[in-house]
């Protein structure tokens, strides 16, 4: 018997097990919208914008495993969802996003709220179509779902026309689906791996680079047990932090432009570099020139596109981070990395990673209060200078997660992403860390957080600047402080070279903010007052609260590299 597109939309998302699907409701999918309404196996979370929705999704996925569903109107409904499209792209997040469409019929026709979505995302989606015929429906959702959580993850697109959606069809949803031209690899080549682990076994100064594609391969295990086993120390990227627990005698920290001194010089000096699951972007490399500049590079990635495009690699190993280190570990013995790892222990107490004390509230001391009081947690970082304090400082291990918007470096990411992982681990405690400019940017999502009852911890570090703009004004742009002071109104001096008793006062008030959307908000401006306030918030179960860490606008994130400089040329006081 044959049933409306509406009907097996919902079955669809059944068969997929799929318990939650982020929604915002509009002209063209009423009929989708209707249609769960009559089901209660899949909860719809309606946030307050669709950017908030998709990011939302993108939280609920990294930290669940699960595909992240959006639906969401045509036209704004579907442009809205763009930079969350672009983001998950970037940082390979699962996602299925259904978007409403004019009838087939007006396609083309400049209709009311129409737009080509599929064109306008071609390129930063694993896959996107509009449905065109009602018995392809199962079929191309089944594919979806596939193609978003298999191989490098990423995002999917569906766009389907209303009419499509109203119209008969077959009842059946395909248990499987094969997709002529999409090919997963699921094996390792054995003779470039033995290449790679000769290498590393006969280096001197032997170096795993970790990325973020050991996390999403659910690698990190295997990862420790391997730089056990071979006694190699381990350096990790932004979104590879938490790849080995951070305390570990092996990790020697981040690299890249906002890396540790020592995980950066290690980088320099190291004959072999064993990268896994790592683009190699801007941001790790700085000079192509003067990158690891006397290693052999090893490149192990699951995404073939990824191999030598922007650093050429010695030996390339198209492999899932977990089932390359699965047959490595067969092979691991033990190396004497006693001499190398002295020297990079040197480094580190050189050039030790820590802030100054002696301008008010530190950053550091936050994270340090939140690393004793949090036995486990997910941690969610909006983008900015609080970001790179959280991946400097921030304590990983098992029990502890960490999420962030790594490849787009989207600011409004963090408190929506939060939102999606305390729906997604309701009996896990969600922290986020934002600033003042990035929570602001979708800051209607307080109202998602609260009607949720989702009492997820926010940590705003307050500077009245957008932060990491202003540093790089600071330090590379003669202190003009163009466009980034928020304190800053209609009337103020031309050439400001900072904050000053004449300034006008701070807006919003986000105590008074936090209040006035049900929520709670405490204001800290000393460090005696960081761990109170943390045990107040976590005592919250019934909203989420903002904890408003009032800190000095000079704080900097250090060390730096300037863009485009070799990764050894490090900005440090």
């Amino acid at each position: 018997m044959d049933i409306t597109g509406r009907k097996l939309f919902v079955k669809a998302l059944q068969k997929e097990s799929v318990d939650t699907i982020f929604g915002y409701p509009g002209g063209t999918v009423t009929d989708l919208f209707d249609e769960l309404y009559k089901q209660d196996s899949i909860e719809v979370v309606l946030p307050r914008h669709e950017q908030g929705l998709i990011h939302e999704a993108e939280g609920y996925a990294k930290s669940t495993g699960k595909v992240g569903v959006c639906l969401v109107t045509s036209g704004p409904g579907a442009t809205n969802i763009i930079t969350g499209l672009a983001d998950a792209h970037y940082d390979s997040i699962p996602l299925v996003c259904f978007t409403g469409q004019v009838p087939l019929s007006l396609i083309g026709n400049d209709a009311f709220q129409e737009v080509d979505i599929v064109g306008m995302t071609r390129s930063v989606t694993k896959y996107g179509v509009t449905v065109r015929k009602r018995e392809e429906l199962g079929r191309i959702i089944k594919m979806a779902f596939h193609i978003a959580k298999s191989g490098k993850p990423g995002p999917v697109l569906i766009d389907i026309p209303k009419d499509i959606q109203t119209a008969a069809g077959p009842a059946d949803y395909p248990t499987n689906v094969q997709i002529r031209g999409y090919k997963i690899n699921d094996s390792v080549h054995i003779g470039q791996l033995k290449k790679a682990y000769k290498l590393l076994r006969a280096a001197e100064r032997p170096l795993i680079l970790a990325g973020g594609g050991v996390n999403i391969a659910d690698a990190q295990e295997r990862l420790l047990l391997f730089a056990e086993k071979m006694q190699v120390p381990v350096v990790t990227t932004v979104m590879g932090r938490g790849a080995i627990p951070t305390g570990h005698a092996l990790y020697i920290g981040n690299s890249g432009m906002h890396g540790k001194y020592a995980a950066n010089m290690a980088v320099a000096d190291c004959d072999v570099l064993f990268s896994i699951g790592t683009r190699f972007n801007d941001r790790i490399t700085g000079d192509l020139n003067e990158f690891a500049p006397h290693a052999k590079i090893i490149h192990i990635d699951i995404d073939t596109a990824s191999i030598s495009r922007n650093v050429v690699v010695d030996v390339p190993v198209v492999s899932d981070a977990k089932l390359a280190l699965e047959k490595l570990l067969e092979w691991a013995e033990t190396k004497d990395t006693g001499a190398w790892r002295q020297k990079i222990a040197s480094w580190d107490h050189e050039n030790p990673l820590e802030m100054r004390k002696d301008h008010g509230l530190s950053p550091q001391s936050v994270f340090e209060h939140v690393n004793r009081t949090f036995r486990e947690a997910i941690y969610v970082t909006d983008v900015g200078q609080h970001q790179m304090w959280a991946t400097q400082y921030l304590e990983l291990d098992g029990w502890h997660q960490l999420i962030t918007s790594g490849g787009l470096g989207t600011m409004g990411f963090g408190l929506p992403a939060a939102i999606g992982a305390k729906i997604g681990n309701p009996r896990k405690e969600v922290v986020c860390f934002t600033g003042d400019g990035g929570l602001q940017m979708n800051i209607q999502e307080m109202a998602t957080a609260v009607v949720q009852k989702a009492p997820v911890i926010i940590c705003l570090f307050q500077n009245q600047y957008l932060g990491m703009v202003r540093q790089m004004q600071q330090l590379f742009y003669g202190k003009r402080y163009e466009a980034t002071c928020l304190r800053r109104r209609k009337g103020c001096p031309g050439n400001c070279k900072g904050p000053g008793e004449s300034c006008p006062p701070y807006t919003p008030d986000f105590i008074a903010l936090a209040n006035s959307y049900g929520a709670h908000g405490i204001r800290v401006e000393h460090e005696d007052g960081i761990q109170h306030a943390l045990d107040t918030a976590r005592s919250y179960q019934d909203a989420p609260t903002i904890l408003e860490f009032v800190i000095s606008a000079d704080e900097i994130v250090l060390p730096m590299v300037k863009g485009g400089n070799p990764m050894s040329e490090m900005i440090l006081k």
